[in-house]
């Protein structure tokens, strides 16, 4: 099967180009591979910082006592997430 790909079209400085094109041919591949490998991996790294996150030991103690504690009923919450939305 087929996969299809989809094109990505920029405009970038010579010198720029230039750079990219001798840092590609250090690891030898072509302009289009290190452009997409590079792009990839910043764009996992940015959504890792979004989704994981890393605690030391005693904060980490804490953020897991307060997600075991008995949770509290904000009465200002319960009577927002009880109104009618404005649109409906």
């Amino acid at each position: 099967m087929t996969t299809k790909t989809a094109s990505i079209n920029m405009r970038v400085l010579p010198s720029v180009r230039d750079i990219i094109d001798a840092a590609a041919s250090l690891k030898k591949v072509d302009r289009t591979v290190f452009i997409q490998q590079a792009a990839l991996n910043e764009a996992h790294s940015i959504l890792a910082e979004q989704r994981d996150f890393v605690l030391e030991a005693k904060a980490f103690e804490a953020f897991d006592t307060e997600l075991r504690a008995e949770h509290q009923t904000l009465e200002g919450m319960k009577d927002l997430f009880n109104r009618r939305a404005p649109w409906e």
